[in-house]
């Protein structure tokens, strides 16, 4: 079998295919991608037997169709340092010895049979669907994807939930200190559906979504994920279990609003906080009007910092403690000039909303207060 088609295409989609493979696999096969050559098409797959992705090129010729295996780190190799070429890859099904025959030179190596290359499973026809915009989706796994937790006890609050209700879809990512909720007016079903995305492949869909445009599909039942962007596909097995209800601790009134440059705010938190207690990282919000004190202080060390902005504020003059880094991730995963920071009272969770709402969404970032001394 022989197939020509442009390396640098064949190089950037075997690069986006290689973030799926492990270093480790438990099937010595994972560590090959899949190549399958049906009349002019070539489908590439790389799979760590959880999360399947395949690309599809269209060839400039091929002269035969069948699969193999090749190892990922031998194939990348030989392609990645070509500058833009036809490539042609000569093919023994037989013996399984390849070619790659490029401008000024040919490199040989050995493929594997296919055979034992795992498939990914097939969709049933009652699944959910959901049609999303590329740049929306990548939007939204981006402003979320830093506040999923690493907690072995509750596996469901290690992903992003998609809940799709008469209203709207709402995306939510929280660790139970952190929470962020984007809403999209325009997604909605009257059946409800949710499912938990994991954290890899919510990665891999972050890292390849931006660059492809146009929308993307997915469908999935209770076990499994199918979403297609591009010509493109990754298939992945979603976390099973019941979400919490986050609804219920987003707090419906919080009549003290700070409306105030967030990059300014990121700039102060940055020189305040390291001086702040290393166990706690307690930084002190102090508002009142037109005016809002950052502080921080370690008892142990004897250092302190304090800074003070200028802001739009209405309400009470009140007191109130967040976790620095936590507080300081919010900030940089929102994008509007200005945010408004909702409270209540040193209790009670606080709101971080930007200025100005994305079209047709709302995003709401939510972190809980850490206790005062005094």
């Amino acid at each position: 079998m022989r197939f020509t088609l442009s390396s640098s295409a064949l190089s950037n989609r075997l690069s986006t295919l290689s973030k799926v493979i492990n270093t480790k696999n438990s099937l010595p096969i994972l560590d090959c991608f899949l190549f399958e050559v049906i009349g002019n098409q070539l489908t590439i797959t790389a799979s760590d037997s959880e999360n399947v992705m395949k690309t599809t090129m269209t060839l400039d010729n091929a002269d035969d169709e069948g699969n193999f295996a090749v190892q990922n780190r031998t194939i990348l190799d030989a392609v990645k340092e070509l500058p833009e070429q036809p490539l042609t890859l000569d093919i023994d099904l037989e013996s399984y010895t390849v070619k790659v025959i490029y401008q000024n030179g040919i490199y040989n190596f050995t493929a594997q049979n296919a055979e034992e290359y795992p498939r990914p499973q097939i969709m049933s026809e009652n699944s959910s669907v959901i049609n999303i915009d590329s740049n929306v989706l990548s939007n939204n796994i981006n402003r979320s994807i830093f506040a999923t937790a690493q907690d072995e006890l509750r596996p469901v609050m290690n992903g992003i939930y998609f809940d799709m209700t008469p209203d709207a879809l709402a995306i939510v990512a929280s660790d139970g200190h952190k929470l962020v909720r984007n809403k999209n007016y325009t997604i909605k079903s009257e059946v409800p559906a949710a499912f938990i995305l994991p954290k890899k492949p919510a990665t891999l869909l972050k890292n390849v979504l931006q660059r492809d445009g146009g929308d993307v599909v997915i469908r999935f039942n209770e076990r499994n994920a199918e979403i297609k962007f591009g010509e493109s596909t990754l298939s992945c097995r979603l976390i099973e279990g019941r979400y919490p209800n986050y609804n219920s601790v987003i707090p419906m009134n919080n009549p003290n609003q700070i409306t105030i440059d967030r990059k300014s705010l990121i700039g102060a938190l940055r020189r305040v906080l390291p001086f702040a207690s290393d166990s706690s990282q307690l930084i002190r919000f102090r508002v009142e009007s037109g005016k809002l004190t950052l502080s921080s202080e370690d008892i142990d060390f004897a250092t302190s910092a304090k800074e003070e902005l200028t802001c739009e504020y209405s309400g009470t003059p009140m007191s109130i403690g967040f976790k620095g880094p936590s507080l300081t991730e919010i900030l940089n995963n929102l994008d509007s000039e200005e945010v408004i920071v909702e409270l209540a009272d040193p209790s009670r969770a606080g709101l971080i909303v930007p200025s100005e709402q994305p079209e047709n969404e709302d995003v709401l970032m939510l972190i809980m207060p850490m206790l005062l001394n005094d």
